[in-house]
């Protein structure tokens, strides 16, 4: 049991689920390895359903033993409620092409970030919530609304699956639209590198919050975009524009540290300003980082 238990981790790493070619399964792997290294996590109040648990105590009813998490722990649990509430939550994934940046041993933002809004749609539906997903990046590409129903959970991972960056990026344009679409208060999760213009995003991500939607931001980036750690002569070309420029990243390896570390500064101090819920996660990083940080939101709606 002991070594069932630690093997979940796998499950969470970004290099083993981007062998799977199916999104579907990806989700269904990381979610699960999640739940399971729930009950050995301060996170215990969660199970695999999604159910509040406490410790048998002497008297309980045998019938309010969740049997499922005595299997997978060998500990008595009871189950004190199902979360029932049904939340409306639009995710919204940036399919431009600087997400298809990648290095060396690592996989593309786009990836890791298709199949973190797969593991987060499926657990949305898992815990009968309803979900939607905009696809955009010059302009809304794909838009479905929010619905619980696992045939179009299958139809969302399908869209996921089929994903081909090929546009520049125009995210606050399609924020603002996106938020005039929603009528109904929701949760409204973004994910994406906001590499655009800056002020524009945060005037957007705002615009999600004057509706009063709680929002949560994911920002995903490479870990080489954050050190430049390249140390050697380097052609960059840019993957929306296809402008080439040749440096030595060791000369100016500093004050783009400077410049990338004020603009995540930046973005986190708006967001935390206006009570929107930033993240930022490397793509070497596992994917239960992310799911504790929807679970932990998703708590504090109710």
């Amino acid at each position: 049991m002991a070594q069932a238990s630690s093997d979940y981790r796998k499950y969470l790493n970004p290099s083993i689920i981007s062998r799977l070619n199916s999104l579907e399964l990806r989700a269904r792997l990381v979610v699960e390895g999640f739940m399971v290294g729930l009950h050995k996590s301060p996170y215990h109040g969660f199970s695999v359903e999604f159910t509040e648990h406490r410790p048998y105590m002497q008297g309980d009813s045998l019938k309010d033993i969740d049997w499922k998490a005595y299997g997978k722990t060998e500990k008595f649990y009871i189950k004190q409620y199902e979360e029932e509430t049904n939340l409306r939550s639009y995710i919204l994934l940036d399919t431009s092409r600087s997400m298809q940046f990648a290095s060396e041993g690592n996989i593309t933002k786009l990836e890791y970030a298709a199949t973190l809004v797969a593991s987060l749609s499926y657990l949305m539906v898992k815990q009968q919530d309803a979900v939607g997903l905009t696809l955009y990046a010059e302009k809304i590409n794909k838009y479905f609304p929010p619905k619980t129903s696992k045939t179009y959970l299958q139809e969302l991972l399908k869209q996921l699956n089929e994903i081909s960056p090929s546009e520049k990026t125009n995210t606050a344009s399609c924020l603002n639209a996106i938020a005039e679409k929603i009528k109904r208060r929701g949760l409204v999760i973004i994910v994406s590198d906001f590499f655009d213009d800056i002020n524009s995003i945060l005037s957007a991500l705002k615009h999600f919050r004057y509706r009063n939607n709680e929002v949560i931001v994911f920002q995903i980036l490479d870990p080489l975009e954050r050190s430049f750690d390249f140390g050697r002569d380097a052609i960059f070309k840019d993957l929306e524009t296809a402008d080439e420029i040749t440096t030595q990243p060791y000369q100016i390896q500093k004050a783009y540290r400077e410049a990338m570390e004020q603009f995540i500064y930046k973005i986190k101090s708006e967001c935390l300003n206006s009570n929107i819920d930033y993240n930022i996660i490397e793509t070497s990083t596992s994917f239960d980082k992310a799911l504790f940080g929807y679970i932990q939101k998703r708590s504090r709606l109710f």
